[in-house]
């Protein structure tokens, strides 16, 4: 019996729960979730708030570019019915490169899609 005090004890075999593992990965994968959540709708809101700040500017500038250009196509009228002025302003323009037409040019809206063409009929069998 004094053999018995002796002998090593057999290890006990221990199980380790998977839940708190697992646990600890899914609040993870829940937090970095909600984290890259908040961030893009902050940066979301960024973008918009400068989008509006901005379509004002772009339609001031629609309206100066119309101006300038109502402004050459009527210096360039002066220019063809014989003033002197015009015709040394559209000189010093083309000598920059700046070629203004008479003409307005008739654009589509933007958002107008091109009508579609219409199909080919089939050809009718020969007989």
């Amino acid at each position: 019996m004094a053999a018995d005090h002796f002998e090593p004890a057999p290890a006990r075999a221990q199980r380790w729960s998977v839940f708190v593992p697992v646990f600890l990965l899914a609040l993870t994968y829940v937090a970095w979730t909600v984290f890259q959540t908040t961030q893009l709708v902050v940066e979301r809101n960024a973008l918009q708030t400068l989008r509006s700040n901005q379509d004002k500017q772009v339609e001031e500038s629609k309206k100066v570019r119309e101006r300038l250009e109502s402004l050459s196509r009527e210096t360039q009228l002066l220019a063809n019915r014989g003033n002197r002025g015009a015709q040394l302003i559209m000189e010093e323009l083309r000598r920059r490169g700046i070629t203004i037409t008479t003409d307005v040019p008739s654009q589509p809206p933007p958002s107008a899609a091109p009508a579609p063409t219409p199909a080919p009929a089939p050809a009718e069998p020969q007989k």
